[in-house]
């Protein structure tokens, strides 16, 4: 009987697995084909305990000039003065886990805050950020759009692509990772002043 009900509920989550869309590798495909000495390979993506089911794969640059870093290089610029860590998570609240010292600016919100960057506003869309500090990008990990939506938005309103940097990891790999987290961020009030 106990065999019976765990063969039972296996199949009931067989079923509710396929009736999930599939998981996105790139923007438009679920699936990549390799060419292999035996023949194609489907590469596709399952959900895992670290991995998140949403988004899809960024790249490691997200806008040409773009620095990616790593976990190191980023340690390096929470101690630096001259450097925004930014969490672009678009949470309303304070989040559960960041990255200690970093600030918190929504993606979405970027736009409109680029006075908090080192820009000046010229007018509704024009900015002038010769004075614009130093930035690390991060959301929530390689499969989130966020922080690279956040960048491009950004780099159009005339921010310098060689003072940013992107943390493609973000959330996922420094957890993964062990690294300490916090909750809460840094306030905008203790930001660099170009």
């Amino acid at each position: 009987m106990v065999w019976a009900l765990a063969l039972g509920m296996a199949w009931a989550g067989c079923a509710q697995a396929a009736d999930e869309p599939p998981l996105r590798i790139t923007r438009d495909s679920a699936e990549f084909v390799v060419q292999t000495p035996s023949g194609p390979l489907v590469i596709k993506r399952s959900k895992t305990a670290s991995g998140v089911g949403k988004g899809f794969v960024q790249a490691l640059v997200p806008q040409v000039g773009v620095t990616p870093v790593t976990e190191i290089e980023v340690l390096h610029a929470l101690n630096d003065p001259a450097t925004m860590v930014i969490d672009m998570r678009d949470e309303d609240e304070p989040l559960k886990a960041t990255i200690p010292n970093s600030y918190h600016i929504p993606y979405n919100e970027l736009e409109d805050r680029m006075d908090v960057l080192g820009c000046q506003r010229l007018s509704s869309k024009a900015w002038d950020c010769t004075h614009a500090v130093r930035i690390v990008a991060f959301c929530y990990g390689p499969m989130c759009v966020q922080s690279p939506a956040g960048i491009a938005s950004i780099v159009g309103l005339g921010y310098p692509v060689g003072k940013i940097s992107y943390y493609r990891g973000g959330m996922t790999d420094w957890e993964a990772l062990g690294l300490t987290t916090v909750t809460g961020n840094r306030p905008l009030s203790s930001r660099p002043v170009p």
